[in-house]
């Protein structure tokens, strides 16, 4: 009984994720007002300032923190590659985690 409310609640999961999926883009390969469409290294710097355009995003209708006319894959990759960098990576969590470890340990043993 218990296993099947588990694999009913994966399931009602999976579908709910699944449906917050975005669409096709029907901009990709299409190029801008200024003619450009934005591949790898425009993806790249957009991710670093995601951040910022984000938080700019809020208040104003003419600033996105992804721009629709792009190359597909390789946008998509630069965008996340430079948004990983900006925030560390997985990588820096496992560092900062080391280190608070390391800390606890010279603490205690100095006391």
């Amino acid at each position: 009984m218990k296993s099947r409310i588990v694999l009913t609640s994966v399931a009602l999961m999976v579908l709910f994720l699944a449906a917050c999926a975005p669409g096709a883009n029907d901009q990709l390969h299409m190029a801008n007002a200024q003619g450009l469409v934005a591949g790898f290294w425009r993806g790249l710097w957009h991710g670093l300032i995601s951040p910022i355009t984000f938080i700019i995003s809020l208040f104003s209708t003419k600033v996105g923190i992804y721009e629709v006319h792009n190359n597909g894959g390789w946008y998509n990759f630069g965008f996340l590659v430079g948004m990983f960098s900006f925030h560390g990576g997985s990588a820096a969590g496992g560092v900062a985690r080391r280190r608070r470890s390391r800390v606890e340990v010279t603490v205690s043993s100095v006391q």
